[in-house]
């Protein structure tokens, strides 16, 4: 009979090894939660105060005109909203698109397939550089456009290897039988595979999703329009003009004309930037975990 192993059955080395785990997860917790939940608590306070110091945990003069300020400001409102479209367009097309290639490409007889393979492979490791890609980008009209964002995310290659070991790994009589069914190859994909690859599509949507709403690099070298310019690329702007008196941004400016120093507006930035994805997280966990062990498997 199998005998069950009950607490007091450990041994001291085993109880205290057990203790020194939990207080070090605890703290590895606390050490990375709190300066996520300082910035909250800082948002929430008033700035004036905020500079005198001394606030740890709750805000000491609860106030929301950080947050009035920041979407009452048309330019902040407007990168948000940018910011927000590039995110559900990116993933949106950015996962279906990855998904009809790897597909493709998980077929063992597939024309050309080492042909592909080898050229997706190498543009993991090798690119053309800054100039090239800005100047491809150019000679097909997405330098200062919205799609500038969409189009050249549209497949990463690394993404496509885990689909390629997610897709490989299904039973290939799924296909044969929708074959003989009567069945055509784009309906294969959209009725059957794509309803039972949730757990790789999810872990694409949440790379893809993060990857986008962080991104600002782009912004940076691509885009001029400033109607064009995301959250992550203005809180970044807040940051260098507060670090550099001589170029005071025209958020940093307004905010110091409301008595907001640009510090609480960064905070405020912050925390409105990654609150969408932490929201966004907890939904995608269980699919998350569940996609990238099967891509793992075989990649």
């Amino acid at each position: 009979m199998k005998k069950k192993r009950s607490f007091n059955s450990e041994s001291f080395g085993d109880r205290l090894l057990m203790a020194i785990i939990y207080i070090s997860l605890t703290l590895v917790l606390v050490m990375t939660f709190y300066p996520f939940f300082y910035s909250i608590v800082l948002s929430f306070n008033e700035s004036v105060d905020t500079m005198k110091g001394g606030v740890y945990f709750f805000p000491r003069a609860f106030t929301l005109d950080n947050y009035i300020y920041f979407f009452k400001d048309g330019g902040l409102l407007n990168s948000i909203w940018i910011s927000v479209a590039r995110t559900v367009v990116g993933t949106v097309t950015g996962v279906m698109f990855t998904a009809a290639v790897a597909y493709a490409l998980s077929f063992k007889h597939l024309m050309f397939k080492k042909v592909y393979m080898i050229l997706i492979i190498i543009s993991m490791y090798f690119s053309g550089g800054l100039i090239p890609y800005f100047f491809t980008l150019k000679q097909l009209g997405l330098i200062n456009s919205f799609w500038v964002y969409i189009i050249p995310a549209l497949m990463n290659s690394f993404f496509v290897l885990i689909a390629i070991s997610f897709f490989s790994d299904l039973p290939f009589s799924l296909y044969e039988s929708a074959k003989i069914d009567g069945a055509k190859d784009l309906k294969i994909f959209i009725k059957i595979i794509l309803p039972i690859s949730k757990p790789l599509l999810a872990t694409l949507g949440l790379f893809i999703a993060v990857g986008q709403w962080n991104n600002w690099m782009d912004v940076v070298f691509f885009v001029q329009d400033k109607d064009l310019k995301t959250l992550s690329y203005m809180m970044i702007d807040l940051i260098n003009s507060s670090q550099t008196p001589m170029q005071v941004s025209a958020q940093s400016a307004m905010a110091m004309a409301n008595n907001i120093p640009p510090f609480t507006l960064q905070i405020t930035a912050m925390v409105i930037a990654v609150f969408p994805i932490a929201i966004l997280y907890p939904f995608v966990q269980k699919h998350f975990v569940q996609g990238v062990t099967i891509g793992a498997v075989k990649g």
